[in-house]
């Protein structure tokens, strides 16, 4: 009976496997069809792969992944977080797609206990729906929690900014799916980057950005790492 019941357990796993293989394909084909082709990317991606063949990262670190803003946070990061160890890892231009295109380089290769993902900025500007965005994402979490069950997620919120303002309320339905997604699960986590970020006018404040009014200063990541570093350390502190 044994036997038969472990062939059974075998059985399911490979079906459940498979169902999220299909569907991770299938959301993966779908994307491709409103993105710009993940490829642009290919040279960093492979940069990051060469700099981790000759430094490698420890296993059970903290992935930071993410677009333009957390490739912004890269020459301060680890001062912000420490003592926790973070894998830098953001590419300017991305957008959740192309998180999930790159998975295997970006995250899954370093075994991490947790990771940080910042995306959606850039899919709003493209005019990708929250929708398109929450089942990227759901797809991003799939494919870790396959290889990595037990790796914690922790997604920040979009940002506000002055030059996407006009976008701030698709950005906000975002941010609301992704609060969803995130609550009674304890594996994924909210990170709310973005209230800290408007001003008593419930607009963007102006001085915490680059001329470009899209980009942080420091005192932008100063915003980012009080909202971040509490929960962080939080839920990561014990296993550092």
């Amino acid at each position: 009976m044994k036997q038969v019941i472990h062939f059974g357990s075998q059985l399911l796993l490979v079906a459940v496997l498979a169902v999220t293989a299909v569907n991770s394909f299938a959301i993966e084909n779908d994307a491709g069809a409103n993105y710009p082709d993940p490829e642009r990317f290919r040279q960093a991606i492979d940069a990051f792969v060469v700099s981790e063949s000759e430094n490698p990262s420890p296993d059970g670190a903290i992935v930071a992944t993410g677009s333009s803003s957390m490739r912004g946070w890269h020459p301060r990061i680890a001062k912000d977080l420490e003592p926790l160890t973070i894998i830098p890892r953001g590419f300017g231009g991305s957008n959740m797609y192309d998180v999930l295109y790159f998975l295997d380089d970006l995250v899954l290769r370093y075994k991490p206990r947790a990771v940080m993902l910042y995306e959606g900025d850039n899919d709003a500007s493209l005019g990708i729906s929250s929708a398109q965005v929450l089942d990227y994402f759901d797809a991003i979490v799939e494919r870790i929690h396959v290889t990595l069950p037990e790796t914690r997620i922790y997604v920040l919120a979009v940002k506000p900014s002055i030059s996407r303002w006009e976008l701030w309320s698709a950005m906000q339905n975002t941010n609301d799916l992704l609060k969803s997604r995130c609550d009674g699960n304890p594996l994924l986590v909210y990170v709310d980057v973005a209230t800290p970020m408007l001003g008593a006018d419930d607009k963007p404040i102006e001085n915490i950005f680059l001329a470009d009014m899209l980009h942080m200063k420091d005192a932008g990541y100063d915003i980012w790492r009080d909202a971040v570093r509490p929960t962080l350390m939080s839920g990561e502190a014990q296993y550092e």
